[in-house]
């Protein structure tokens, strides 16, 4: 079998347990066995509504998206919004005033932004954990197999800004393979700089798994041993000054439910 055909076997398979993630989520949409304790008694609280605001890391975006609607289902008369971006650039927007309800970021740096200035009610959770990958054109016409090959000439090659999570853990893998690289450019979130790949402006970007997956036959990933060396972790907390706070708190809850970590999984991610 060849690289291509697994990466494509791999990708449907991991597309086909998102599915069967979510069709189990809506399955269990009116019962809330899956919850104990008080995070359950907030997700069932039939007291919910209004606006939950949340801001996510952009690697995110398929799978908050996809917990969102299943939470507008549970709670009628909720609304889920989502600014998707940097987590630097997220987190600079809320400890400047910017309204909120809860903050996933894709590493505990870019949260303790928040936590630091005291924006955060509670002590951060990590959640999932995220993984780089290589992202290459259909097929890898350019036979990239490693980080290393990354470093040849006339190769264009993007990387998220290193105040990015997503680029700070490319320079956290180029550092543990001793390798120096120049991109073509510094992308703002994961998936500007995947986006470069897809319209083929680029021949490659260090991305997450989770992007690779979500981007389907559009980009075709390489795995490499240095990315287990720069596995981030995603936090996420309920702001202090939440204007829906009890909903926050419902939404905090799926995310961390049996039912919401399988939507996570099934994107890709790794379990916290």
């Amino acid at each position: 079998m060849t690289r291509s055909a697994r990466r494509t076997r791999r990708t449907m398979q991991v597309a086909g347990a998102g599915a069967a993630a979510l069709l189990a989520l809506s399955a269990c949409s009116s019962s809330d066995d899956s919850s104990t304790g008080s995070d359950s008694s907030a997700s069932a609280s039939p007291k919910l509504s209004g606006t939950v605001t949340v801001f996510a890391a952009a690697s995110l975006k398929e799978s908050f998206t996809a917990l969102g609607k299943e939470f507008e289902q549970q709670h009628p008369g909720t609304k889920v919004t989502f600014s998707f971006g940097g987590s630097d650039s997220l987190a600079a927007s809320i400890t400047g005033g910017a309204p909120a309800d809860v903050f996933a970021s894709a590493s505990p740096k870019t949260m303790a932004i928040v936590t630091d200035k005291g924006d955060a009610s509670g002590t951060p959770a990590t959640f999932v954990r995220n993984q780089l990958e290589i992202a290459t054109l259909p097929g890898n016409p350019d036979k990239i197999t490693s980080l290393e090959d990354l470093t040849k000439s006339g190769l264009k090659v993007v990387l998220c800004d290193k105040t990015v999570p997503c680029g700070a853990a490319a320079q956290k893998a180029l550092d543990a393979g001793k390798l120096k690289l120049t991109p073509v450019s510094y992308e703002q979130d994961v998936k500007a700089a995947l986006t470069k790949v897809e319209l083929k402006e680029a021949d490659a970007a260090v991305v997450y798994k989770t992007d690779v997956n979500a981007a389907g036959d559009k980009v075709e990933g390489v795995d490499f041993p240095e990315s287990a060396d720069a596995i981030n972790d995603y936090p996420i907390v309920r702001l202090k000054d939440a204007p829906n706070a009890e909903a926050a708190k419902a939404f905090i809850a799926l995310v961390q439910s049996a039912d919401g970590q399988k939507v996570l999984t099934g994107a890709g991610f790794l379990k916290p």
